[in-house]
Order: C-alpha cells, then sequence, then structure tokens
C-alpha cells in the first residue's frame, strides 16, 4: 500500500497487525491500546466504536476476539479516510464497517437497543482557545460530541445487559460516572491508569445496561516509565484481570 509523505507504518506487536499514522492528522496513543485490552467480546457480538480515528482500537480489538461486526464511527472526513486505509490493510473489510456520519445519527445505520457492545476512547476536555489543528481540536475536545450526548447514544444503542467501554480523563470520572448512572449504565468494574510519575491520568471503566449495583476496582494501571516511555505490559491483554 502507498503511503503518502506524511505517513508512517508502524507494527502493532499483535499477530501482524500494522497501523498507518499521519503526522499531520491525530495519532493513538497508550490509551487506545488500554482501551482495546480491557474490552471484551463474544464471537456473535456486534459491537460499535464511537469515534474510530486510525481504526486501532477496532483492529486490536478484533485480533484479541473474534465478533461477528465492528460499527466504527467517525465524524472527520480525514480520519475516515485513513481509517479506511487501516481497515484495508489488515484485511478486516467483512469485520469492521466504517460509518461515515455523525453517532448522534445511528439510527440511520442501526436499530435502536441492537447493540452488545460499544466502545470508545472519545474526546476528554470541553472546548477551549488552546491553538491547535481542526483534527485534533475535534478528537480531543467536545466540539462535535459531548460527554452527555456520547453517553446517552450509546445508552440508546445498548441492548438490556450490553457493556459500554471508555477511558476518560481521571479529573471528570464522576461527570462520566453520574451520565452513565442517569442512562441505566451501572458501573461494573473500573480502575485508573497513572504515568511513571504517580499522577492519576485515565478512568477506565466497564459499564452494563440495567444491571444490578455494585463495582469492582482494579488496581492502578502504570503505563509509562518515569522518563515517560510506554511499559512493555501495554502489549498484554490482561489489563482488569
Amino acid at each position: 500500500m502507498k503511503l503518502e509523505k506524511t505517513e508512517r507504518l508502524e507494527d502493532l506487536q499483535c499477530n501482524g497487525l500494522k497501523i498507518i499514522q499521519d503526522k499531520n492528522l491525530y495519532s493513538f496513543s497508550s490509551d487506545s491500546v488500554v482501551l482495546a485490552n480491557f474490552v471484551k467480546t463474544k464471537k456473535d457480538d456486534v459491537c460499535v466504536e464511537i469515534g474510530a480515528g486510525s481504526g486501532v482500537v477496532s483492529i486490536l480489538l478484533q485480533s484479541k476476539s473474534p465478533l461477528k461486526q465492528i460499527y466504527a464511527f467517525e465524524i472527520q472526513e480525514s480520519m475516515q479516510k485513513l481509517c479506511e486505509k487501516n481497515i484495508k490493510l489488515n484485511g478486516l473489510e467483512e469485520i469492521i464497517k466504517l460509518v461515515c456520519d455523525d453517532v448522534r445519527n445511528f439510527e440511520k445505520h442501526l436499530e435502536k437497543e441492537s447493540v452488545n457492545v460499544v466502545f470508545s476512547n472519545p474526546p476528554y476536555f470541553k472546548v477551549t482557545d488552546f491553538e491547535q489543528s481542526e483534527v485534533k481540536k475535534i478528537a480531543r475536545e467536545e466540539v462535535c460530541l459531548t460527554l452527555k450526548d456520547f453517553v446517552e447514544c450509546s445508552a440508546r444503542m445498548l441492548r438490556n445487559g450490553g457493556s459500554f467501554y471508555c477511558c476518560y480523563s481521571a479529573e471528570r470520572s464522576v461527570e462520566l460516572i453520574t451520565l452513565c448512572a442517569k442512562n441505566n449504565l451501572i458501573v461494573k468494574e473500573m480502575f485508573f491508569t497513572e504515568n511513571g510519575k504517580g499522577q492519576v491520568k485515565l478512568v477506565v471503566l466497564k459499564a452494563v445496561k440495567n444491571a444490578k449495583q455494585g463495582v469492582k476496582v482494579f488496581k492502578n494501571l502504570i503505563t509509562n516509565e518515569e522518563n515517560g516511555d510506554y511499559l512493555k505490559i501495554l502489549h498484554t491483554k490482561n489489563f482488569g484481570k
């Protein structure tokens, strides 16, 4: 596959999978790897990824455990093209279906309450004045999708008993959990990540639609060395166990 001048090919170190990243667009981080390793699916599951970006989470997830179908929603045209390229690169056109639309319009593509698993590494921040490219701003800030809309859409998609997986800014974890509860997504598993300097960065959780109360909290996952390098644990498949 031909790469553009701004693109680079990377080895995902998982079953021969590769990923193309573009330095002018939004590049994935350890957050995506942590999420992909935490999500649990069954072979007949229909899944939705909200905000697919380059497609890395869906690509890693399908490799971890076979599943029926992933609908990968991505709103940005430049990221859609990159995601489609990565899906084809890994020969996953039959499993991962790219949906080039705002996830709030999901009922154009899927029936309400028809999905087994929703997973996402969504925008973490409220809209700021920080100067950055439009692509990165939409990926990082609530320009196109607020936290409220994100959780509400997820709840509407999911079947009763369906699972919602998300990683999010630890600073906004109370907002996330409160909105989940309002939409009958009951948090069942969660943990926090921290960097090599002891700073808590993310909350990673699983919620189940209309489940009974009771949550299992795992120990913090340290993702970096003190110098900032990612730990090799990010390549394991045992987060949350």
